[in-house]
């Protein structure tokens, strides 16, 4: 897969270890992100990895700031990403398998990088299980298609 990775400032030290690991999958990643620790505005980098994803230009987003909140926020204000912001691998698989999410997002204040790799690991490993699940993404789709004209 075609990986994006953003960052703000705040995630300049767990981004090389997320590229690192994606990489180790055999993932091919592509660096949206702040490339030193001055500070910057997360906004930037959750809206570029928002729109990359939207377009198909990569398969996927993985977003890291801070919480992973204001980061995620920004990536779902691009109509078609439905980013979700993970502490824990359980999370994280149910969000792709009922909620179809296409970008991942924690927080470098919250969590380690080795439960960042379990994250990352479990979310890439879950697969959308359609069905009923279809039917609820379709409403979200609808919804954001309502409000973003």
């Amino acid at each position: 897969m075609k990986i994006a990775v953003g960052n703000d400032h705040v995630g300049i030290e767990l981004k090389p270890v997320i590229i690192e690991f994606l990489e180790s999958l055999g993932h091919e990643v592509v660096d949206y992100g702040a490339q030193t620790n001055e500070r910057t505005d997360y906004p930037i980098y959750g809206k570029k990895v928002g729109e990359e994803v939207a377009a198909g230009n990569v398969d996927c987003g993985i977003l890291i700031c801070g919480t992973g909140v204001g980061i995620s926020i920004a990536a779902n204000k691009v109509k078609g990403v439905r980013a979700v912001v993970c502490s824990e691998p359980y999370t994280a698989q149910l969000s792709k398998e009922h909620n179809n999410t296409n970008i991942l997002a924690f927080g470098s204040r919250v969590i380690g990088s080795e439960l960042a790799k379990m994250i990352v690991k479990a979310w890439l490993d879950a697969e959308f299980k359609g069905g009923r699940h279809a039917n609820r993404v379709k409403m979200i789709a609808d919804t954001e298609r309502a409000y973003l004209c």
